[in-house]
């Protein structure tokens, strides 16, 4: 299996030498300057590369291509972005990338709560709570029919939770919620998520579906053509937010997404945290069902709270989530691809990471500190080694 390494282009405070330092071979990168629905040029993609060899790695996976919401709305331009999308794969492809993330979820590409909670240990994590996203929900952003989609207890818990907050609270929460798409710095405003959400409104999860069946059927032969592996993310966190429908958190809607076409090009990223977020998945059985799809692996630990519905993200070896057993499964995979002549490995990373040691108080994305990361994927490289001599 290729270890890869998060990096957010040159504007990243955590280095490609970082990278390089904690073990990584690989990097997952993007452009993240070029909107969504626009082409990639290939003299950007080659200048990124050339970056990333110089410093003696290889641009393994694009994370991400992001799919535009016109795209998933199929708004008026859908066609056109369509063929922007193909021309990117097909520009990516001829620089030598061949495997490109993406995720379908709607306005809001992951949403957290918290952003620097304090463990026990005194490290820094990331957490989601319901009490706090409802308490957004209806009395920050004020959705139309918010109240519809929660219960009289989450309703209360939500008023209990805003009037404990201070107004510096309240902004915080509201800036954390309404930040953009990774790898920006843009915090989307009150008035413009209303609006892209009530743009949602009739679509729903059957409308959503249908959208993104039509994507895969209009990119996948041309990603086959060109030789490139597509691989939809899981929704983050797996459960719907904000009235917005949500299409891949179960088994059932990664095979929903394989049944959409029979080409290989498209397949899956395997988010062990995004999945394991949610109590009734069980991860390993859903790995194992999509095992021949999975083309890029995220592999971190949630521990959700009992006593209240919420998660936070652990060390990538505690937590909830079966590391060891996941990691036997995808070596499994591997040597059974290997036994039929794909010989390419499938790149995984230390997702996230919480902020450790000399990570606090320097600057990162939200997620990405570079010792976090750096003890995670050497946790991680531990379980391959040992997996991997074991089975």
């Amino acid at each position: 299996m290729e270890q890869t390494w998060r990096w957010y282009g040159p504007r990243d405070a955590v280095t490609l030498a970082d990278a390089r330092q904690a073990g990584a071979t690989g990097i997952v990168t993007a452009l993240h300057d070029i909107a969504p629905g626009e082409v990639w040029p290939v003299e950007a993609i080659e200048e990124r590369k050339r970056i990333v060899e110089a410093a003696g790695l290889r641009w393994s996976v694009v994370e991400s291509v992001n799919v535009s919401e016109e795209i998933k709305k199929r708004g008026k331009p859908w066609r056109s972005h369509i063929d922007n999308y193909i021309a990117t794969l097909r520009n990516l492809a001829a620089c030598g990338i061949h495997t490109v993330c993406y995720n379908f979820m709607p306005v809001l590409d992951w949403l957290r709560t918290d952003l620097e909670w304090e463990l026990p240990d005194g490290s820094i994590s990331m957490r989601f709570e319901a009490d706090a996203l409802a308490a957004f929900d209806l009395f920050l952003l004020k959705r139309p029919g918010a109240e519809a989609d929660w219960s009289e207890q989450q309703q209360q818990g939500a008023h209990a939770r805003f009037q404990q907050m201070t107004e510096s609270e309240r902004d915080q929460l509201a800036r954390t919620v309404l930040a953009g798409l990774p790898g920006t710095t843009e915090v989307y405003s009150l008035d413009y998520v209303r609006a892209a959400i009530a743009s949602y409104g009739e679509i729903g999860q059957d409308g959503l579906r249908a959208n993104l069946g039509e994507f895969l059927r209009a990119v996948c032969p041309h990603a086959e053509e060109f030789g490139v592996r597509l691989c939809m993310h899981p929704d983050d966190p797996p459960r719907p937010l904000l009235g917005l429908p949500r299409i891949a958190s179960t088994m059932e809607d990664l095979i929903f997404l394989i049944d959409q076409t029979p080409e290989q090009a498209n397949g899956v990223t395997f988010c062990s945290g995004s999945l394991g977020a949610r109590p009734d998945n069980d991860l390993p059985a859903i790995m194992q069902r999509v095992a021949s799809r999975i083309r890029f692996v995220h592999l971190r630990s949630t521990k959700r709270e009992a006593s209240r519905d919420a998660f936070y993200e652990a060390a990538h070896l505690a937590g909830d989530v079966d590391i060891v057993t996941m990691m036997k499964i995808l070596v499994r995979e591997e040597r059974r691809r290997a036994a039929i002549g794909e010989i390419a490995p499938i790149p995984f990373r230390s997702d996230h990471g919480n902020k450790i040691l000399t990570d606090i108080g320097r600057p990162c994305v939200p997620g990405y500190p570079a010792v976090g990361r750096l003890r995670g994927l050497a946790e991680l490289r531990g379980v391959l080694t040992a997996v991997e001599a074991l089975t």
